[in-house]
């Protein structure tokens, strides 16, 4: 399982890059891996509000449909639009052209809850 140094994690399997007060937003390797072949992606609507915890948008594969949960909490920046048409990249490249949304953080200090790659590849190997 791939588990990049750098970035932050959720326990539900999203990742989170930071620069700024900007968060890229995707989901993990392992995420990817259990849901299969990705063949749709719900994303989150430019301009809209996010609560970390709350559902960001869906994602759909050969197995089934899964909620997508905001890592941080702000507005959403950006989508990923290369997601409608490729939706693969989710499985192909999860931490790089499979990236799902951008999102102006509202609340920093959320990013202390979440897990450094070390405690991230603990919880997901338990």
């Amino acid at each position: 399982m791939n588990v990049p140094d750098g970035l932050r994690y959720s326990k539900d399997h999203e990742w989170v890059r930071v620069d700024g007060d900007v968060a890229t937003v995707g989901i993990t390797d392992y995420a990817q891996d259990a849901l299969g072949d990705v063949v749709y992606i719900d994303p989150p609507t430019v301009g809209s509000s996010l609560v970390a915890g709350d559902s960001l948008g869906e994602v759909e594969s050969t197995k089934s449909v899964s909620e997508l949960y905001a890592p941080v909490s702000g507005t959403v920046a950006s989508t990923n639009d290369e997601l409608e048409t490729e939706p693969q990249k989710l499985n192909t490249d999860p931490y790089g052209e499979g990236w799902i949304c951008t999102v102006t953080m509202s609340e920093v200090g959320e990013l202390d809850a979440l897990m450094d790659a070390e405690a991230y590849q603990t919880f997901s190997a338990g």
